[in-house]
C-alpha cells in the first residue's frame, strides 16, 4: 500500500512523561490558625495550647495540610511545629504555606523518588495541559531530574512539542 498512513510517533522511541499521572489522591486543606489567636492577631501561648489540646486532629486523616495565618499576626515557629506534632499521626503531609506551596512540596517528594534509569539516552516529551493542579515548579524539578540522562527533552504533545534540550 503506497498511501498507507504511518504513525511515526507510535513507532518512535519517544517517551511521554505525564506529571498528572503522579498526582496523589487525598484532600488538600488550608488550615488557617487566625481563629486561634486573640482578635486574629496575638498568639497567647496558654490559650493556643488549649486550642491545640482540644482540637480533633483525627478529622484530618489522610489529608494534605497547608498551615497558614491569613492575618498579619507574627506567629512564632514553635506554634506551627506544635500543630505538625499533632497532625503528623493523621496526615499525609503538612507544610507551612499556601495550597500552591503544598502541591509543590508533594510533587518534590514524588519527583525525588523517580528512577530515571529508564529514560537514559531516550527522547522524552513532558506532557502539558494537565487537568489536575500540577504546580508549575513540578515541571522545572522534573527537567532537572531528567536532563542528566535523557537524550532530548520536549514539552507539549507529540504532534506539537517545544524542544527544550538536546544532547
Amino acid at each position: 500500500m503506497k498511501d498507507e498512513i504511518i504513525n511515526r510517533v507510535a513507532n518512535s522511541k519517544l517517551v511521554t512523561f505525564d506529571l498528572e499521572d503522579l498526582y496523589p489522591t487525598g484532600e488538600r486543606v488550608l488550615f488557617d490558625i487566625k481563629d486561634w489567636l486573640l482578635e486574629g492577631l496575638v498568639l497567647r501561648e496558654k490559650e493556643f495550647r488549649e486550642s491545640v489540646k482540644n482540637y480533633n486532629w483525627s478529622q484530618h486523616q489522610n489529608q494534605y495540610i497547608a498551615l497558614t495565618c491569613s492575618t498579619d499576626a507574627i506567629v512564632p515557629v514553635w506554634a506551627y511545629m506544635l500543630l505538625v506534632v499533632n497532625l503528623e499521626p493523621f496526615v499525609e503531609k503538612a507544610i507551612i504555606g499556601d495550597l500552591e506551596n503544598l502541591e509543590t512540596s508533594i510533587y518534590q517528594d514524588i519527583i525525588n523518588k523517580i528512577d530515571v534509569d529508564s529514560f537514559k539516552n531516550m527522547p522524552v516529551i513532558i506532557k502539558g495541559c494537565a487537568n489536575k493542579p500540577v504546580p508549575v515548579n513540578a515541571y522545572t524539578m522534573l527537567i532537572k531530574k531528567l536532563k542528566p540522562v535523557a537524550k532530548s527533552l520536549m514539552y507539549g504533545e507529540a504532534c506539537s512539542s517545544v524542544p527544550l534540550f538536546k544532547r
